[in-house]
């Protein structure tokens, strides 16, 4: 039995991934953590966890738990995640998979020394949808990849336009940067899935609207190992009616559109014909794929460690950035 316990018990714990490892077989929940007492305690009671902390050594060390999934904001992934490896427990950390490119170099380091799994919870390449659009891709219903185009277009929230007291996703010393660190990294996650590592990346950003300090914008020109060349482009500052959340990849046949998030039909056109494939999203998102670590970790499976891909979308992010 996988017996998890986490650290950072918060929103993202709720639904999208919490209840998953007390639903999931050979998998239970028996620890969580945050500083905040109150709202631990009361995370603990309704998810029915029968242990809880306010110090995340002391979840590390509790000797009941075996696995470890941190789901703080990123500036603590590298430091939990490699206390926890040293003491001897796999991990699954949420995205991004540290703060850069260089705290992913040191965490893969540990796990490789360690001989304990690291993985990261890149979690949508598991989605059906995703797997549909990649199944589609490898038989090559479109014909040859050729290239293609990233387009998502978000409106502010409400707390960016406090400037002296913005949310965490906007400070770099707690995220890595802008709200491109936390969203945009799932959509890189994903080309790498479909398309295969990136071996050339360039990209720009800047602050156009000055509703805060960090990036609000950015594009990106990437070249693929298999020839395939895609363009990105990022805004968080649109216009709450005109968002746009799109992948479209060309072919030599056709070509297929699918949203971001998952949450359109994908669309296949070769030649004139047109076919629209409908999935339901997952209630708890990273289930699939915390089925695949517990399946990994009890021996039931060959799910290996994602942590390569995982670093290389970190440095894909740094070289948009100007970071590397």
């Amino acid at each position: 039995m996988i017996k998890w316990g986490i650290i950072g018990a918060g929103n993202v714990c709720e639904i999208k991934s919490g209840p998953a490892f007390y639903k999931v077989k050979n998998s239970s929940l028996v620890a969580v953590m945050r500083r905040d007492e109150i709202k631990v305690k009361d995370f603990a009671q309704r998810h029915n966890v029968p242990k809880w902390y306010t110090n995340a050594d002391n979840l590390i060390n509790d000797p009941e738990v075996n696995a470890i999934y941190i789901a703080t904001p990123p500036y603590k992934h590298k430091e939990y995640t490699i206390k926890s490896l040293k003491a001897g427990k796999p991990v699954y950390v949420e995205k991004p998979m540290a703060l850069n490119f260089s705290e992913t170099q040191e965490m893969i380091n540990v796990s490789k020394e360690s001989g304990v799994p690291l993985f990261v919870a890149y979690y949508r390449r598991w989605f059906p949808y995703f797997l549909k659009i990649k199944e589609l891709l490898d038989r090559e219903l479109i014909g040859k990849v050729l290239a293609a185009n990233l387009t998502n277009i978000l409106p502010a929230h409400k707390e960016d336009f406090d400037i002296n007291k913005p949310p965490w996703h906007l400070v770099p010393k707690i995220s890595g940067g802008g709200y491109f660190f936390d969203l945009a990294c799932h959509q890189l996650d994903i080309l790498d899935f479909l398309l295969g590592s990136i071996e050339n990346v360039s990209g720009a950003y800047t602050n156009r609207a000055g509703y805060y300090w960090v990036e609000d914008t950015l594009t990106a020109n990437l070249k693929f190992e298999s020839g395939v060349l895609a363009t990105c482009v990022w805004s968080y500052v649109g216009n709450v009616d005109n968002r746009i959340d799109r992948i479209e990849i060309f072919g030599t046949k056709g070509m297929i559109f699918f949203s971001i998030s998952g949450e359109e039909p994908i669309i296949v056109k070769v030649g004139k014909k047109e076919e629209f494939i409908h999935f339901e999203k997952p209630k708890h998102v990273e289930l699939p794929m915390i089925e695949k670590v517990v399946g990994s970790l009890s021996g039931a499976n060959s799910f290996s460690s994602n942590m390569a891909s995982a670093a290389r979308t970190s440095f894909v992010m740094d070289k948009i950035m100007g970071q590397i």
